[in-house]
């Protein structure tokens, strides 16, 4: 496939779990890709992409910032000449506690990471691409961010404005052609998700993960990614302003079982 040929792409949590398989994937497509992480593993992301023969740059820095904002920017001008689109992917799990036992801190570093992280994407990239006359942002939101019961209380709100940024910053980006969608994964196995996978081995229940959805198990990172190349490519010029889940069908009723 090669939906995303001469695309040039900003990746931010490229260093592991969707936004690897995401850079992967768009490499494979023909795009040329800024990996932005954290963590130095972006380069591993990098090395990988390069030795099956495509292009591939890495930024490490913090997404959540101007500056690191501003730095992936350049990178890939530098590196590619120009931005197409850019995918604003890097997350927390959030506090991980009850909601009376979180404190300010919590709150601000979730919704620092969470939702003024995607928000820096649209700020720095978003002119650029209304000058070049069309792009596409993306951005990760949750299931989380739908309804409840999906998440705690402090990733779950910083998951819904992330849908919101989507819904608002698609009218203020009006006849520009320029698109911002969100993707709202269900529970997918990644490093931020892995506690949850290594309690339930480590207590014999690991069939039962996922088993709340109709489609009866956990996704996986290259399934989130699929859905992301397609958002970033002009097969979705007609898709817009939305918040697309995919989580196995979880969000048609997200079933709740009273703790006990």
């Amino acid at each position: 496939m090669t939906r995303l040929t001469n695309k040039r792409l900003i990746i931010t949590g490229a260093g592991s779990g969707i936004g690897r398989a995401t850079a992967q994937l768009a490499a494979s497509e023909g795009a040329s890709v800024v990996a932005v992480d954290l963590s130095d593993a972006v380069t591993d992301t990098v090395q990988s992409i390069t030795a099956a023969g495509g292009k591939a740059v890495a930024v490490v820095g913090d997404a959540a910032t101007e500056e690191g904002a501003a730095n992936y920017v350049a990178a890939c001008i530098d590196a590619f000449g120009g931005i197409d689109g850019v995918y604003a992917n890097a997350g927390i799990g959030g506090g991980g506690k009850p909601v009376l036992e979180l404190d300010v801190a919590d709150w601000e570093r979730t919704l620092r990471v969470n939702t003024i992280g995607p928000f820096l994407a649209v700020k720095h990239v978003a002119p650029l691409l209304i000058k070049q006359g069309g792009g596409a942002i993306l951005m990760t939101a949750s299931v989380a961010g739908l309804r409840a019961n999906a998440g705690g209380s402090d990733y779950s709100a910083s998951k819904a404005g992330v849908i919101s940024l989507a819904q608002t910053v698609a009218y203020q980006l009006y006849d520009t052609g320029v698109r911002i969608n969100a993707v709202c994964p269900g529970l997918i196995e990644t490093g931020m998700t892995q506690p949850i996978f290594d309690r339930a081995r480590s207590r014999g229940t690991q069939d039962r993960i996922g088993r709340i959805n109709p489609t009866a198990r956990n996704g996986e990172p290259a399934e989130i990614a699929q859905m992301a190349c397609f958002l970033l490519s002009d097969a979705a010029s007609y898709v817009n302003g939305q918040a697309i889940p995919v989580d196995g069908g979880l969000s048609a009723s997200h079933p709740w079982v009273y703790p006990q």
